[in-house]
């Protein structure tokens, strides 16, 4: 079996390189594809799943929220997905507000990656405690961290050290982490 994730972006792709190999069982493999884009993504991903060659082969479909209605983002790839004879085999996932949600989840993540000394202390405090509620999670991360983060290098920096427990603030990452466990284990 094969878990190919279907990606709006680069840096999600970079997470998932790093933190897929501590989810999925051994004999499962994976393969990422990122898209230039929300447009890019809705665009292509109805002929990408349709025309996919492996029978056993599950899908993970992975899009930041941004600005627009979780629900309608969620319902509009499920909607493309529902055009495929391969809808019982895919998740859809929405990261809350964006991909720097999952890593405002983890400071202590943030801190080891990007060796910033004293982040995690202040993953307590009230505006880091639910950061999928924060709309500006790249602008926040970028503050926080005085410019050191930065998308493509900051993912690959920060994966490493997510947690994939369950015990992230962010629950849109805690709900990809069980869905993708899920979606392998049939």
């Amino acid at each position: 079996m094969k878990l190919v994730c279907l990606l709006e972006e680069r840096s999600a792709e970079e997470v998932l390189k790093v933190i897929l190999p501590k989810i999925l069982p051994q004999e499962v493999f994976f393969r990422t594809i990122a898209f230039e884009g929300k447009r890019d993504l809705a665009d292509k991903l109805q002929r990408r799943i349709q025309h996919w060659q492996g029978n056993e082969d599950v899908f993970l479909v992975l899009m930041d929220q941004d600005s627009t209605d979780c629900v309608a983002a969620k319902n509009g790839l499920r909607n493309i997905i529902d055009e495929t004879d391969k809808a019982g085999r895919t998740l859809v996932r929405i990261a809350c507000h964006e991909l720097e949600s999952f890593f405002l989840g983890d400071l202590a993540a943030v801190e080891q990656g990007l060796q910033i000394s004293g982040l995690s202390k202040q993953q307590n405090s009230r505006k880091y405690r639910v950061p999928d509620n924060l709309a500006n999670a790249p602008e926040e991360l970028k503050k926080l961290t005085k410019n050191q983060y930065s998308k493509i290098s900051g993912s690959r920096s920060i994966a490493p050290f997510l947690k994939i427990d369950g015990s992230s603030r962010s629950t849109s990452f805690n709900n990809l982490v069980r869905g993708i466990k899920k979606l392998v284990e049939g």
